[in-house]
């Protein structure tokens, strides 16, 4: 028998009265069912721990089984032995010091190429005093280079053409940056050869490193200057390059350099990924059809890989025509269509991006936007973050946040449009950098100048597989490609 509680309410419920409270609580219920899947479909949710640094290596399985397949590594994390002692580390004060002034010098070349600056604009002399370590995205991978083998590690570029490397001997005590590895010596290599100042090899040097060619007793120079005025000098020169057992190149052409000045500390140089002839692109086309990939780790704790040639191309992977810039044809551009966040697509002018071009840069850590699309991305993002109190600035960042009360953050997920119908979703990973254990920023920043450049930088590549189809002549981007 039902109890006279039971029975009253039975009888509430049978009443118009029940009814319509049943009603709304079903509608209540449905709507807050809603808005959940409206979260989590719109927003990453996110452990704050998982966007610290790791002390321990967890290489990622994929990539490593690939055929003409090289380690994508972090220079300061634990999987990289370039940089023994961690306490050396720079700070994202530093981090972001170093990006800047790897953009300044991008954004001049890029002008001055194209015939909005001149030279005497640029202040450019060589040499030049020594500068800070250029920021180059702190990833490399390791070669071998001479007969017999030395192993190097190299920070892999796709703003830049030639391949080069610290050689012995240095032409005074501070001429050469500081590196982990000994520094590699030509003379003992059996391999290794000069290239003559007469060769039309050397005049190639003009477009691949934005420097007239020196000589020295026949011998052909290459100069390089970066944007902090860092530089490397030395003697163009052919050597045997291998990349794997089966991938070996016996007339490799690189920079061997003598003078070397604030520069890639730990590294031995630069493996040069972009367009031009004398790039590893280029000269390995014959085996590799001008075609690679890379995908670059969700953390410093993890690996990615930078393979040459078409190993079969994942279903997941989409594509985008790649531009051609006939006043800077080493750079890799693409067509930014829109940018969406939360599920939103951002009310930004076509003309916006269209007025200064994007290009996809391996070194560049942070993307850097239109003042417009940047304003209008930092406006729709404080909005979706506004459950978590704001913090300081951190140099360029300008929306960081106090997190030390949180395990969790709901993050606006932030995808980017490209021409060909291609939208590409950013990696929970690539969004928010951390500034310390609880300050967290938005990893975009603005440029200065609505003409300057627009460039797609490494942060927000994260766990992407990056596909260089140079020959076709399209960019592809697919989800999943390493941790």
């Amino acid at each position: 028998m039902a109890s006279p509680t039971g029975y009253i309410f039975l009888r509430f419920l049978l009443s118009g009265s029940g009814f319509c409270f049943l009603l709304l609580f079903s509608l209540e219920k449905g709507h807050a069912l809603e808005r959940r899947e409206i979260l989590e479909s719109h927003h990453h949710t996110v452990q704050i721990s998982s966007l610290l640094p790791d002390s321990s290596c967890k290489p990622s399985p994929k990539g490593a089984n690939k055929k003409s397949s090289l380690k994508v590594v972090h220079r300061h994390g634990p999987c990289s032995q370039l940089s023994r002692n961690k306490g050396n580390a720079p700070t994202l004060t530093e981090i972001l010091s170093h990006d800047q002034a790897r953009v300044n010098s991008m954004h001049l070349r890029l002008a001055f190429n194209s015939g909005k600056t001149s030279l005497q604009d640029s202040q450019v002399t060589l040499p030049a005093q020594s500068g800070s370590s250029l920021g180059t995205g702190n990833y490399f991978v390791t070669v071998g280079i001479g007969t017999p083998k030395r192993d190097l590690s190299l920070s892999f570029d796709t703003g830049s053409d030639l391949t080069w490397t610290q050689c012995l001997p240095c032409v005074s005590v501070k001429s050469c940056y500081q590196q982990q590895q000994p520094i590699f010596d030509p003379s003992q290599s059996t391999s290794y050869s000069n290239i003559s100042c007469n060769s039309t090899l050397c005049s190639q040097l003009n477009s691949a490193t934005g420097n007239t060619p020196g000589c020295s007793a026949s011998t052909c120079l290459y100069a390089i200057q970066y944007g902090d005025k860092s530089f490397t000098i030395g003697f163009f020169a052919q050597e045997k390059l291998t990349l794997t057992s089966t991938d070996v190149f016996n007339t490799f052409l690189f920079g061997c350099g003598e003078n070397n000045q604030g520069l890639f500390r730990g590294v031995a140089g630069l493996l040069g990924l972009g367009r031009d002839k004398l790039s590893i692109v280029s000269q390995t086309a014959q085996k590799y059809g001008k075609f690679f990939s890379y995908c670059l780790p969700s953390m410093p704790s993890s690996t990615g890989h930078l393979t040459f040639g078409n190993n079969g191309v994942p279903s997941t992977v989409k594509f985008t025509p790649l531009s051609i810039n006939t006043q800077n044809p080493s750079f890799y551009f693409i067509d930014l269509k829109a940018i969406s966040v939360g599920g939103r697509q951002l009310s930004i002018s076509p003309s916006v991006f269209s007025t200064t071009g994007t290009i996809i840069d391996s070194g560049t850590v942070i993307t850097r936007l239109p003042p417009a699309a940047y304003g209008a991305l930092r406006t729709a993002f404080r909005r979706g973050m506004t459950n978590y109190p704001m913090t300081k600035a951190v140099s360029i960042l300008d929306t960081c946040y106090d997190l030390s009360n949180y395990t969790t953050v709901n993050i606006p997920k932030i995808g980017f449009f490209f021409s060909g119908n291609l939208n590409v979703d950013i990696d929970s990973s690539g969004i928010l950098i951390a500034a310390t254990s609880t300050q967290f920023c938005l990893a975009f920043a603005g440029n200065n100048d609505t003409s300057d450049v627009g460039i797609f930088g490494n942060f927000q590549q994260k766990t992407l597989e990056v596909v260089y189809d140079v020959a076709g002549g399209r960019l592809g981007f697919g989800s999943g490609g390493c941790a």
